[in-house]
């Protein structure tokens, strides 16, 4: 893919509905798969040949910056850029934006999905569009927007979240992704350092001037929006399952592993990872250095780095944070998130 092609990836939000995972860490570095979340995005970028990748921020940028570093790691020069206050999606992307006439493809920072993103720019290039939003199909429409499209590919409208009833009259499933690819025409469409919404302001700006304004709906491909816990959980096994393309298991070389503890193949173990004998540990990721005493089980769960759950200790369905203790014989259940540095006593059911 050529220079002209460039990214930025709208990662400025506080991620509240993330909340308690995101108090201490922004979303763009929550750990899924004991990767920073945003590495997936930027694979899925250097697949199709991207190089300038651009972050906008807001919040906590330092640890972003810090975490993330030059890009380099994940194939792309990584840049940085903060908004002087909250701009909206399109006003931040207006802020950080290119003017030297690049294409931009532009992400959400909360979008986990194995896109093949070079067939995207294929049909976007084909369309002569000045814009294409890549939709995906949805069992539930009602919770989002709808997009309505033309037999020609083209966008006709959009319908912000329409009742259920509604739905079936309607007869369209296809929502925004969060995915798009913007000519430079566009830009002059964004007021810049003003506030702006792609959905309520952009958008209707590109229907009204007449713009060619194209839909991609890929077929088979994985999208999920991880902004909400039980997302976040569920891209997790997701991952795991196999029902995301081109996602690398990690070697697991370097965890202490007792020969009497039991371990499924589905389970990911990070580095320096402590795991005592008869503890089992069930389609679950296990953070760095965390410590899994004797007879503990973590089931179908997500461990953040150096937590540690105490003998005969049970975990099940529930999200557990940094440096999180979990007493002896505590039972933690279904639906339970524990922020960083969360101490539940022995012998404790949550």
């Amino acid at each position: 893919m050529s220079n002209d092609i460039t990214s930025v990836i709208l990662a400025g939000g506080k991620g509240t509905r993330l909340r308690p995972l995101t108090v201490y860490t922004p979303k763009p570095i929550v750990p899924v798969a004991n990767r920073p979340f945003m590495a997936f995005q930027l694979d899925m970028l250097a697949k199709a040949g991207v190089r300038d990748v651009t972050l906008s921020l807001n919040y906590q940028p330092n640890k972003i910056e810090d975490v993330m570093g030059d890009g380099i790691d994940h194939g792309v020069r990584l840049s940085f850029i903060t908004e002087p206050s909250p701009l909206g999606t399109g006003g931040a992307f207006r802020y950080a934006a290119h003017d030297d006439g690049a294409t931009h493809i532009v992400l959400n920072g909360d979008i986990m999905t194995d896109l093949d993103l070079s067939a995207v720019l294929n049909a976007h290039k084909k369309a002569e569009a000045a814009a294409t939003l890549v939709l995906v199909r949805v069992d539930d429409p009602s919770r989002y927007g709808l997009v309505e499209t033309a037999d020609d590919g083209s966008i006709l409208r959009f319908l912000e979240k329409p009742k259920p009833e509604e739905v079936g009259e309607l007869g369209i499933n296809t929502i925004n992704a969060g995915i798009y690819i913007l000519e430079k025409e566009i830009l002059g469409l964004i007021p810049k350092g003003e506030n702006s919404s792609f959905e309520y302001n952009v958008f209707p700006a590109i229907l009204e001037k007449g713009l060619r304004f194209n839909a991609y709906i890929p077929e088979n491909t994985y999208w999920r929006d991880i902004g909400t816990t039980d997302s976040y959980l569920q891209a997790h096994h997701d991952l795991l399952n196999g029902n995301i393309n081109g996602f690398e298991r990690p070697k697991q070389d370097t965890a202490d592993i007792a020969t009497a503890a039991e371990i499924d193949n589905l389970s990911l173990i990070g580095e320096g990872a402590v795991i005592k004998p008869h503890a089992r540990v069930v389609n679950s990721v296990i953070g760095p250095g965390v410590l899994i005493e004797e007879k503990a089980v973590v089931e179908n769960s997500v461990v953040w780095a150096h937590s540690r759950i105490s003998t005969a200790a049970e975990v099940n369905d529930a999200i557990i944070c940094r440096s999180c203790h979990i007493g002896r014989n505590a039972s933690v259940n279904a639906g339970t998130v524990l922020g960083d540095k969360a101490m539940i006593p022995d012998y404790s059911k949550l």
